[in-house]
């Protein structure tokens, strides 16, 4: 009988998370995402606990954040979300709408308890911002108090990732705040290094100072490292996605296909339209320097550019196809599973597929791209370096 009761009491206990209306992880992230209020209400008021993470992104909260939906985050912080819970690959919301740019919902994420930082080494909204290249909610983070100089997973910091992105004004406003040129990360890598590898000459000059630059520039651009640039998701690839959610969730499996095969054609063309336009950058081949004798402020240096010949191997810029990654292989095995099982039949085993493919894809993970260190990435978003 002790054995029964305890049986039946843990089934009450898990009653209102499978309690029938209740969603599963993918119908909510659609809703959600969807700012369905009268929706999200109806399954709080039903017992969906307010911390219910959905596929991807996470809880209610996270997704308001991401979508820049206050209301939602109002709903769920008023049912007992927790606003700094971490989602699966450790992001909290205040990063979501730092990384997504939506600076009032950054605004009352902080002013309703979100923590600008975190403990030991963790990605921050300061990182995201900085990546991003938000640079009001990066400002904003700052006057409140932001550690300008926060480590990310594997010690990196908001300077690295501007420098990394190309965001000079970003670069120059964190210097101002006070962030350290000095810091090198798990990978012997500091910002000086991040600018020079990804070309970012002007950042760099202003990471270094005038002598500095001189002396980096001076060495073959080769023993920087090769550049891994970031790829966000175009927009109209996210509306193709948020469409093919919809349809799925109606049952339209047809149309889903095609809007999620649609969506993961336009992230692949931007892919190679971006690669393409990065090999047919310049290359610096050499260094003019003119200075005057006891006036070190008239210095000034400027490169000499080549053009690569077609299919040359340019440094920082990956020959041919974009360099595999983890993340870009498993994109590709749930691509190649989604296509030979919608050529079987099996439309709703390919439409999952599909999604996992998009998730890899849209990952904060896969923008913020070899930037997370090893750790699942999270939609567009931050793999971080």
């Amino acid at each position: 009988m002790k054995i029964l009761s305890m049986i039946l009491f843990l089934l009450a206990s898990l009653a209102p998370v499978r309690a029938a209306g209740l969603p599963d992880t993918t119908t909510f992230s659609i809703a959600i995402e969807r700012g369905d209020l009268s929706l999200a209400r109806e399954w709080l008021d039903a017992g969906l606990p307010p911390d219910f993470e959905g596929r991807q992104i996470g809880t209610g909260v996270m997704i308001g954040a991401w979508e820049g939906n206050i209301p939602m985050m109002e709903l769920f912080v008023a049912r007992g979300a927790d606003i700094n819970k971490p989602n699966s690959i450790g992001e909290q919301a205040l990063q979501h709408a730092a990384w997504k740019g939506h600076l009032a919902a950054v605004r009352w994420l902080v002013e309703h308890g979100a923590h600008l930082n975190r403990e030991g080494k963790e990605w921050s909204a300061l990182h995201y911002a900085a990546f991003a290249g938000h640079a009001e909610i990066l400002r904003y983070l700052l006057e409140r108090g932001a550690d300008v100089n926060a480590l990310s997973t594997n010690g990196s910091t908001p300077l690295m990732m501007a420098a990394r992105e190309g965001r000079e004004a970003i670069a120059k406003y964190l210097l101002t705040a006070g962030a350290r040129r000095d810091i090198v990360n798990e990978h012997g890598d500091d910002a000086m290094r991040w600018a020079m590898r990804n070309n970012q000459l002007r950042i760099a000059r202003e990471i270094g100072g005038s002598e500095t630059f001189a002396a980096a520039a001076a060495r073959p651009p080769a023993s920087w490292g090769r550049a891994v640039r970031s790829q966000p998701v175009p927009d109209r690839a996210d509306q193709l996605l948020s469409q093919a959610r919809a349809m799925e969730a109606a049952g339209q499996r047809d149309e889903a296909l095609q809007l999620y095969r649609a969506a993961l054609a336009a992230i692949r063309q931007a892919e190679t339209i971006a690669r393409k336009a990065a090999a047919a950058n310049r290359i610096a081949s050499g260094m003019l320097i003119t200075a005057r004798r006891l006036k070190p402020d008239a210095q000034s240096a400027a490169l000499n550019y080549t053009t690569p010949a077609s299919g040359q191997d340019v440094p920082g810029v990956a020959p041919g196809p974009a360099a595999s990654s983890p993340q870009a292989d498993l994109a590709e095995d749930w691509l190649r599973r989604a296509r030979e099982l919608e050529a079987a039949g099996r439309r709703k085993e390919a439409l999952q597929a599909y999604r996992q493919a998009a998730g890899v894809l849209r990952a904060p993970g896969a923008a913020v791209g070899a930037a997370r260190d090893s750790r699942p990435p999270p939609l567009y978003s931050p793999v971080h370096p």
